[in-house]
């Protein structure tokens, strides 16, 4: 059996490099691959997506398709393609605690966390690396008021 890993963007992968020289000499149909993972990953265009393929020693292959990484949903939330700036004391725009909500939900299962307040309070950590405010305020600001319970209602 083996296994290949590789990040695409979501509905554009292509038999090119990375996909093709990885899984041409596995002896599979590499346009099939190609064609099921853009049906798995469609969903997530514009955002590059992990994505595992494992083949048998038979050529049968499994697809299996992680989610983006927090900073990409952050941006397609947003709806921008770059947010960190250059200095430490600009700030590239501002995010509400719905959209970290939203986002800390779909990513749940893949992080550390144990609980959506944890989960939360991750993806404004990666907020404040990104330089974004949320709800008008500085990531650690909104983290200390997490843990305080000021937003136990909102991220219940």
């Amino acid at each position: 059996m083996s296994v290949v890993e590789v990040l695409v963007e979501g509905g554009k992968a292509s038999p090119g490099p990375p996909l093709g020289p990885a899984l041409g000499p596995l002896g599979i149909n590499v346009k099939e691959v190609v064609e099921s993972i853009n049906e798995f990953t469609k969903g997530y265009a514009g955002m590059e997506v992990p994505v595992k393929i494992t083949v048998d020693n038979s050529g049968k292959f499994d697809i299996t398709v992680g989610s983006p990484p927090t900073k990409a949903l952050i941006k397609k939330a947003l709806g921008v393609e770059k947010v960190k700036t250059d200095t430490a004391t600009d700030y590239t725009g501002n995010i509400s605690m719905g959209q970290i909500k939203e986002i800390a939900q779909s990513k749940k299962g893949d992080m550390l966390a144990n609980s959506l307040k944890s989960a939360v309070k991750e993806v404004i950590g990666t907020c404040g690396s990104m330089r974004l405010r949320i709800e008008g305020k500085d990531a650690k600001e909104m983290q200390r008021e997490i843990e305080e319970g000021k937003y136990d209602e909102v991220i219940a």
